[in-house]
């Protein structure tokens, strides 16, 4: 694919290091000969038929926005749906919140094969996805990107490609950076610190290399941004019918929540003469009447006192986040054809994010003492009861407060010997990776003790007490009273909350041999094979105390235990064909514990007709088995209330207690890749480089599931065993119960285009006796199809929709221009994605509208906006007592560019393609000796 190098300036062009000259990988042991990602070939001059993509690691220092190397990676057009901590803020009960992983082509990052030195890393998930911020930054020499299916040369999961993270592990010297940063209002502080010293000894034959990091990033925890206070929102039309040719939908600003205030709102009662709907209640309790605006639906208003819910405020906008690590390397050559090595690291990583206020519905019976001290027994005549809700600003905000420790430890031997009259590159490794996780929900809501606290009456003797305290006077029960700001006796507060937990466990064993030879030589040339074989045991266990396992608000965690092994073996050769032309394939079989035997294979072609030009394509068969919580996961539970459209039917507003469990009858996904390429690199034009490359990936039995609103509309619509899942809550504690696990029924499609030009020019060549280069780069994906088919709804292609993290933009493109002296640098970067819809199945009207449906809605308004930040990048070049050193700065979203915005509650913003901080610095110093 055509996003070769983004790579340093003083480096030859990206596609150069595409075309012929790839990085150093671990599995090429001590060789002089170099194996590229993707393949298992080693082999001078030998050029991979799948597109790569080589990052360095000065382009990664000098232009990454923050301290962290994921938030540079990310930025690849190609990686730029992958989850971060700024779109995983509300990953409450998931255990994704605070982590970086990669998604490469917006296919899942479950179908990403992340890996250290060319070897697998232990998940930092119960999915299986790695945390980049478990890897030792200081060291990475680059991270090579093969995008397209490779799980014939790497396994499981490469479905998508695989991101391959290479260590300096033969680096001598010593280095130190540190930084420090800060948005634009004053906001998300952040500093790191990072070093690594590598040495030799016994006259070079050995080496040991140390690394370590610490790196601290203050949470913002309020959105306090202009555009997130708009009020941009999506409401139903209440005037629109079927046949009046009106929309459905109807997108404005200036509209808020009014169902939901932070002091309690009446939505509608049962019984009395009095209109009480709309009566909110204020600081100390005050009663008021909410003004509705020109426009009102179920649950917002255009105008009036829109602004009084303040929840989009609420939300946090980025996580508090600590990180530790340390990493440790020895080697030491025994012969000239083995060295043999140990490594360790261990990293700590801890993030603390506001996952928002306690939003919630309630219902009070008209006895309730708080209810009758606002209104008066008067505005109560006849009154049965109330329907209220709240954004509770007397409640603390809830919490994800994630710990993950990280281990990992290897042994392995690699080397070179000769063989058949050329050089055989061989390598042997054991490996042990460990996760502990205590992922922690604070401020939690106990839904039973929330219902007695809730349920206030007055005693006999006037006070005030929980009904239910009347027949047990020995529960504990301490009454709330939640009419009002400012009015929550604290004790009452911390009766009903709690902080639930759970701790896993996640281990990984591998062991690994692989061996490159060139056994024979046809009259087109010499023909490589590699082949190999690899034992993989993936484990998980967890604990969760008894009471933290129901009733919570959120959370619910139950502890999962299951493990599963994989046995492979794999064969890859490279066969010239002559007049420039050659063969590589490859064929994987494996067997997995679980689900039994499978085969992946690939076959791609490369043909260089005239030294300017080469041609490329790869045909691949790729799978991703199922991880350990689609197996194993033994129930994560939670509460919400169905949709209120009438797509569910007789389900809308119910509420529900949704468990989601694993199964062991699942398959491995099966995913047939096609790309074909070219690579242009005119003589008569030194120095320029130009790649594109066309892609498609099918993926069939693709695991998924549906969740309760979409259980519900398939019973809706006459899928009799989606009704067997929803069944009346037997415990009691909401209206239904619903059971929900993975199974291969969808089928996924993935198209696109990506671009790639660069173009160094060394300046001398203009001005005589100048020692500074120019270096532009450019980089494009165009997404042509991103198909999910679940096999009953009608597909929907989400290419060019541009809300949600699943969106999947038209364009998405990275540029930079960067000037290069003996004294400093300057890089400017231009990135971003092209404008799109808010939904793919909208149709857009104002008049003469179609009845709108549930596969088509209509809307006044599909439009949202694309967004295109810029970036300035400074370094001074300095020495100090003989060692090299850089003054940096970086000002990331130099013209403070606002995210794109959504017309959505909460967060009005696409997370996953903006920048939603603002403009930020960042300052610092490295120092390195050799």
């Amino acid at each position: 694919m055509a996003m070769t190098a983004i790579a340093l300036v003083h480096a030859a062009p990206s596609l150069a290091q595409d075309a012929g000259a790839p990085q150093e990988s671990a599995a090429a042991g001590t060789a002089d000969q170099i194996i590229v990602t993707g393949t298992r070939i080693a082999r001078d001059g030998f050029q991979s038929p799948t597109p790569l993509t080589v990052v360095t690691q000065q382009e990664i220092l000098n232009q990454s926005p923050t301290n962290n190397l994921a938030d540079f990676i990310n930025q690849i057009p190609a990686l730029a749906g992958s989850t971060r901590p700024a779109n995983s803020r509300l990953a409450i009960s998931s255990g994704l919140a605070g982590i970086n992983t990669m998604n490469l082509r917006n296919l899942g990052e479950v179908r990403t094969l992340v890996l250290l030195d060319g070897r697998r890393s232990v998940g930092s998930t119960i999915t299986g996805l790695v945390d980049i911020n478990t890897f030792p930054q200081a060291l990475v020499k680059n991270v090579e990107i093969v995008t397209g299916g490779a799980s014939a040369a790497y396994g499981s999961d490469a479905v998508a490609g695989v991101v391959n993270y290479v260590l300096d592990k033969k680096y001598t010297g010593f280095k130190v950076n540190a930084d420090v940063g800060i948005t634009d209002r004053g906001d998300g502080f952040n500093y790191s610190f990072s070093g690594a010293a590598g040495m030799d000894f016994a006259d070079g034959r050995g080496h040991i290399l140390v690394a370590g990091e610490y790196a601290h990033k203050d949470g913002i925890f309020e959105v306090d941004r202009g555009w997130n206070q708009i009020g941009y929102r999506t409401l139903s039309n209440p005037d629109y019918t079927a046949d009046n040719g009106q929309p459905a939908n109807i997108v404005v600003r200036g509209a808020g929540t009014w169902n939901s205030t932070p002091g309690s709102i009446i939505r509608s009662q049962v019984g009395g003469t009095t209109a009480l709907r709309g009566t909110y209640f204020a600081q100390g309790g005050v009663a008021q009447q909410y003004q509705f605006g020109s426009i009102t639906d179920s649950s917002q208003t255009v105008g009036g006192d829109w602004q009084i819910n303040d929840t989009s405020r609420r939300i946090g906008l980025d996580a508090t986040d600590d990180r530790r690590g340390v990493y440790g390397r020895l080697s030491y050559e025994l012969a000239d054809w083995i060295e043999v090595f140990a490594e360790a690291s261990y990293n700590w990583n801890k993030t603390l994010f506001n996952a928002g206020p306690q939003a919630a519905t309630f219902t009070l019976q008209s006895d309730n003492a708080y209810l009758i001290q606002a209104l008066g027994p008067a505005a109560l005549a006849g009154v049965t009861s109330v329907s209220l809700g709240t954004s509770a600003a007397d409640l603390p905000y809830r919490k994800n407060n994630s710990t993950r420790e990280v281990q990992r430890y290897a042994l392995g031997a690699g080397g070179e010997f000769a063989a058949f009259g050329n050089k055989a590159v061989w390598d042997v490794y054991a490996q042990y990776g460990q996760t502990d996780t205590h992922e922690q929900l604070r401020d939690i809501m106990n839904t039973a003790r929330l219902g007695l606290a809730t349920d206030a009456v007055f005693a006999p003797d006037g006070s005030i007490v929980c009904r239910s305290t009347l027949t047990d006077p020995g529960n504990g029960c301490i009454p709330l009273n939640r009419l009002g700001i400012g009015v929550a006796n604290p004790a009452a507060v911390d009766w009903i909350m709690g902080d639930p937990y759970r701790n896993q466990r996640f281990k990984q064993t591998v062991a690994g041999a692989n061996l490159s030879v060139t056994p024979f030589a046809t009259w087109a040339g010499d023909v490589s094979v590699a082949v190999g074989g690899e034992y993989r045991k993936e484990e998980v266990s967890g604990f969760v105390p008894p009471e933290f396992s129901s009733g919570w608000s959120v959370g619910n965690f139950r502890p999962t235990f299951g493990s599963y092994n994989v046995k492979e073996a794999y064969l890859e050769t490279l066969i010239p064909l002559g007049l420039g032309a050659e063969f590589n394939g490859a064929v994987r079989a494996t067997d997995y514990s679980t689900s039994g035997y499978v085969t992946t294979w690939k076959a791609g072609l490369t043909w260089q007709p005239i030294e300017d030009i080469r041609l490329r394509g790869t045909r691949s068969r790729d799978i991703r088995a199922p991880n350990l919580n689609e197996l194993f996961q033994s129930g994560t539970s939670r509460t919400n209330t169905f949709a209120t459209n009438t797509a569910v039917g007789q389900y809308a507003g119910a509420t529900f207690r949704e468990l989601t469990t694993g199964n062991l009858n699942l398959d491995p996904e099966k995913a047939d890749t096609l790309t074909l390429g070219a690579v242009l690199q005119p003589r008569f034009l030194p120095g320029f480089s130009f790649s594109v490359d066309w892609f498609r990936t099918k993926v069939s039995d693709a695991i998924s599931q549906f969740y309760a609103d979409d259980i519900a509309q398939r019973c809706t619509e006459g899928f009799q065993s989606f009704c067997a899942a929803i069944v009346p809550d037997p415990e009691g504690v909401r209206d239904y119960f619903v059971s929900a696990s993975p199974f291969n029924f969808a089928r996924v499609k993935v198209r696109g285009i990506d671009y790639e030009a660069s173009y160094r020019v060394p300046l001398d060549k203009i001005f005589n006796g100048s020692s500074s280069n120019l270096t532009l780069r450019g980089t494009a994906t165009n997404y042509l199809e991103n198909t999910v088919d679940n096999g009953i709804s009608v597909p929907v292609d989400t290419v060019g929709q541009n809300s949600g993290q699943s969106s999947t933009p038209d364009w998405i493109f990275r540029m930079s221009a960067t000037f290069d002296t003996p004294t400093y640098s300057v890089t400017a970067v231009g990135r971003g994605v092209s404008s799109g819809t808010y939904n793919n199945t909208y149709i857009v009207c104002t008049t003469n509208c179609p009845t709108s449906t549930a596969t088509n809605p209509t809307i006044n308004s599909n439009h949202i906006d694309g967004t295109f930040y810029t970036d300035l990048n400074f370094t001074a070049k300095i020495n100090v007592g003989g060692a090299d050193g850089q003054f940096f700065l970086n000002v990331t979203n130099l013209f403070d560019t606002n995210p794109i915005l959504l017309p959505e509650t909460g967060l009005s913003a696409n997370s996953t393609y903006s920048d939603l901080l603002g403009r930020a610095f960042r300052i610092g110093v490295r120092f390195k000796t050799n």
